[in-house]
């Protein structure tokens, strides 16, 4: 009767994940049932052992071997769908994070990887890199390291710092395994930001010195992302209640405002085929500085998925200006190297 019951569960399930797995290819939809068959078997046990029954595997005899393969990585998502990393560390786009966790483990599993972001435009260069952990899709973490660089005066030897640890918790929906429903995939997070201080200023080596309120401070952001298989779709908005100055380089709150103000942020992405993205981002900036009249970030970016262990995001962006001593819209590219599992 038990195998009766685990046989009519597993083809109930497939029936239901059809047009899911018809988007995987074989390596994808293996690693898929895998997953769901581990979690089914886990929970026939916690029903049989709440029953004060013996757990019984498929030839009925007792289970005592450890399930050693709980906690290895099982690469259970699809391609693409853990996104990349932003430029401040979490995953999503190049730009703004989205509802997805990072990396490829299932609910099951976990995954993680690492990353390295150049970005340089007319006179300034951004160095990103940091590592990011999902754990049973559900909860990510992050640390990132920016570093930001001048090159023409008067800002010639400008360089800051700034470090960045951030959380994600997926609230609810599935970006991929709802799609018959409405309900996008929602997550709350948080970055916590702290600047080291300006160097190659001379005697200005705080952030404070240039207006800004304070050289610490959290953005919360809340992000819904939806993924059409059909039409081969990804959306994304998120709200972010920040103080950041120029993401927190040039600080946080300044003479012009020192409240928090919510921000949106914007993605659109269309999958070209499994391993190649085209999309745009677009973020809202608020302007708390008067010797900083920051714009608004947007970027056309084209990603391409080799493999589930690496990826590469290049990107047109354009930043707007950056500090009223080289006051000009600065645009250049942006590429990012991300590598894991």
């Amino acid at each position: 009767m038990k195998k009766l019951t685990k046989n009519a569960a597993f083809l109930l399930l497939g029936t239901l994940a059809m047009p899911v797995m018809a988007q995987m290819n074989d390596a994808e939809r293996d690693a898929w049932l895998q997953a769901r068959q581990r979690k089914a078997a886990q929970a026939m046990r916690a029903s049989a052992a709440a029953a004060g029954e013996p757990a019984a595997t498929s030839d009925n005899t007792a289970h005592t071997t450890p399930d050693n393969t709980r906690w290895m990585p099982d690469l259970g998502k699809l391609i693409a769908t853990g996104g990349v990393i932003q430029v401040e560390g979490a995953g999503g786009g190049g730009l703004t994070p989205w509802a997805l966790i990072t990396g490829y483990g299932s609910r099951d599993s976990y995954g993680a990887n690492a990353h390295a972001t150049y970005l340089a435009t007319q006179d300034y260069t951004l160095r990103s890199y940091g590592v990011a952990v999902g754990l049973r899709d559900r909860v990510e973490l992050s640390l990132a390291r920016q570093e930001f660089y001048g090159s023409l005066a008067p800002l010639a030897d400008l360089k800051i710092t700034q470090d960045i640890v951030g959380i994600k918790v997926k609230l609810a929906g599935d970006a991929v395994y709802d799609q018959d429903r409405w309900l996008p995939q929602l997550a709350a997070g948080a970055m916590f930001k702290h600047n080291n201080g300006i160097g190659g200023l001379g005697s200005v080596t705080s952030v404070k010195q240039l207006g800004a309120a304070s050289d610490a401070g959290i953005d919360y952001y809340l992000s819904a992302t939806k993924i059409l298989l059909a039409q081969s779709l990804l959306l994304n908005g998120t709200l972010r209640l920040t103080k950041a100055n120029q993401m927190g380089l040039l600080g946080f709150g300044g003479d012009l405002n020192d409240r928090y103000q919510a921000m949106g942020e914007f993605s659109l992405a269309y999958l070209i085929n499994r391993k190649l993205a085209l999309g745009v981002e677009y973020r809202m900036k608020p302007r708390n500085l008067s010797a900083d009249r920051e714009k608004d970030y947007y970027d056309a970016f084209l990603a391409w998925f080799p493999g589930k262990n690496l990826s590469v995001t290049l990107a047109y962006v354009a930043l707007g200006d950056i500090t009223i001593y080289n006051p000009k819209p600065q645009r250049g590219v942006y590429l990012s190297l991300q590598a894991g599992f």
